[in-house]
């Protein structure tokens, strides 16, 4: 009620060379940028989820940025799960 439907949620896991490369504040950076709110943080699996919530072009491009990652990460698979947005989020930050 009251949120826009333009409005999403996005949780993106990816794998690969992805923690104790900067990842999580590459991650940080480009969503803020983006205005994308949620949180980002690494699993004991050694993956890194993201949880983010915007517009779906928004949601896109922070994907793309994520396959590709920042320059010492090697990101080998990306898995999306697209749902409603929840509207939780006040901003984007790192967890931990």
């Amino acid at each position: 009620m009251g949120k826009s439907n333009d409005i999403l949620r996005a949780e993106i896991i990816v794998n690969g060379l992805v923690q104790g490369v900067g990842f999580r504040y590459y991650v940080l950076r480009n969503a803020q940028q983006l205005g994308v709110k949620g949180y980002v943080k690494n699993l004991f699996t050694g993956e890194v989820l993201t949880v983010a919530e915007g517009e779906r072009y928004e949601l896109e491009e922070l994907i793309k940025l994520i396959k590709i990652g920042p320059i010492y990460a090697d990101v080998r698979n990306a898995k999306v799960e697209w749902t409603d947005a929840t509207g939780e989020f006040k901003n984007f930050e790192v967890r931990f």
